[in-house]
Parts: C-alpha cells; sequence; structure tokens
C-alpha cells in the first residue's frame, strides 16, 4: 500500500509541475501582461507582454509590434525576462531529473540512492523554477497596482490593469511548488519506507535463534 501510495505521489507531483511547465511558457510569450483600455475608444485595446505591444481593433484587428531594444524596457519587464526564461530552463532541468527518479523507471533500479537524489534534486530544482515564475508576474502585478492608484495622474488618463499572462503566470509558479513538493515528499517517504523494512527485518533475524529453539527464552 505504501508503494502504491507513494507512485501516486511521485506521478502527481511529475503531472503537476509539467503543468506548471507549460503554463510558465506559455507566460512567457503571451502579449497579455497588461492590459489598457481607452474609455474614448472602447474599440481599441492596448496589451503589453515581455517581447511585443499589441493593439486591437474592431474593424482593423490585432496588430503587434516587437520592442525594439530591450535596455529601453522598463526595469520589470527586462528582470521578468530573464526570470521567466531561468524559470523554463530549470523546469525543464527538474522534470528530467524527476523522471529519471521515479520508482516505475528500471533504468538504475540497482541504484536507489541515486534514484532517490534524483528524485529529490527534481524536486529542489522545480521549487526554484517556480520562485523564478512567481517573482516577475508579482513584480509587474506590483508596479501595475501602484501606477493605478498613483494620484499625480490625472484620472482622465487611462490606467493599465492585470493581464491574463499574470494570472496564468500564477497558477504556473503554484503547480511548480506543489509538484515540487510532493516529488521531495515521495523521496522522504522512500527512505521511511526503506527504514521501517529494516528495522523489521532485523527484528525478524532477532527472534528467529529463539524460534530454532523451539521456545521463546534466549536461555534455553
Amino acid at each position: 500500500m505504501a508503494l502504491v501510495f507513494r507512485v501516486a505521489m511521485q506521478f502527481a507531483g511529475l503531472l503537476l509541475s509539467l503543468l506548471g511547465w507549460v503554463l510558465a511558457i506559455i507566460t512567457t510569450y503571451l502579449p497579455h501582461w497588461k492590459n489598457l483600455n481607452l474609455d474614448l475608444n472602447e474599440m481599441e485595446n492596448w496589451t503589453v507582454g515581455l517581447w511585443q505591444a499589441c493593439v486591437t481593433q474592431e474593424e482593423v484587428g490585432t496588430q503587434c509590434k516587437d520592442f525594439d531594444s530591450f535596455l529601453a524596457l522598463p526595469a520589470e519587464l527586462r528582470v521578468s525576462r530573464v526570470l521567466m526564461f531561468l524559470s523554463n530552463g530549470l523546469g525543464l532541468l527538474g522534470l528530467l531529473a524527476a523522471g529519471l527518479g521515479l520508482d516505475c523507471l528500471r533504468l538504475g533500479e540497482s541504484r536507489r540512492g541515486l534514484k532517490k537524489g534524483l528524485l529529490i534534486l527534481g524536486g529542489t530544482v522545480l521549487w526554484a523554477a517556480g520562485v523564478a515564475a512567481l517573482v516577475p508576474v508579482s513584480w509587474v502585478a506590483h508596479r501595475t497596482v501602484r501606477e493605478f492608484w498613483d494620484e499625480t495622474v490625472p484620472e482622465i488618463v487611462p490606467r493599465w490593469e492585470f493581464g491574463e499572462a499574470l494570472f496564468l503566470g500564477w497558477f504556473a509558479g503554484f503547480f511548480l511548488l506543489l509538484g515540487g513538493a510532493l516529488l521531495n515528499c515521495a523521496a522522504c517517504s522512500t527512505q521511511a519506507a526503506r527504514a521501517s523494512g529494516h528495522y523489521a527485518g532485523a527484528e525478524t533475524r532477532t527472534r528467529c535463534p529463539y524460534l530454532e529453539n523451539g521456545t521463546a527464552d534466549p536461555r534455553v
């Protein structure tokens, strides 16, 4: 029963991590980090991502333009590019390491210590990927809230609001953190199960000599 629970925990952690990694990739390239609705022209909607700005008009459709210079971007967008790339890379490495450490994988089955180490490494790296995904979306959200409630800006000036990519980024970071935690818990439960099996085996070996004498008294 413990083995089934451990394998199920490993699969759940790996699937959640995979989902978080995919969402993090989508968040990186989705041009909807911030939205701007113009009250004077409701048929026009502006969106900004890490790589381009887009405008959607009812008659023309959606037109996007890539940012010309990396250094000309605001600080939060520059850092967000780096951190989201870091999250995507760490997520891939964590998935590979955790996948090689699964109990159901026969590769390296005789080297249990190595598989456990890979599982812990994968869970830890996925944790780092989750943090790297949560930091940029939270920073952009914080700056958006500050600019939205900035009293020095006239009320007639349009304000940026949260885009769909921020919510995807939060979900991605949460899934990566949860998946990494489940993988680490599965690795710890593997160690606990082996320890209990070791103690049970030692107790059986201790009792065997008494049973061979046909009595429970060790003095006979």
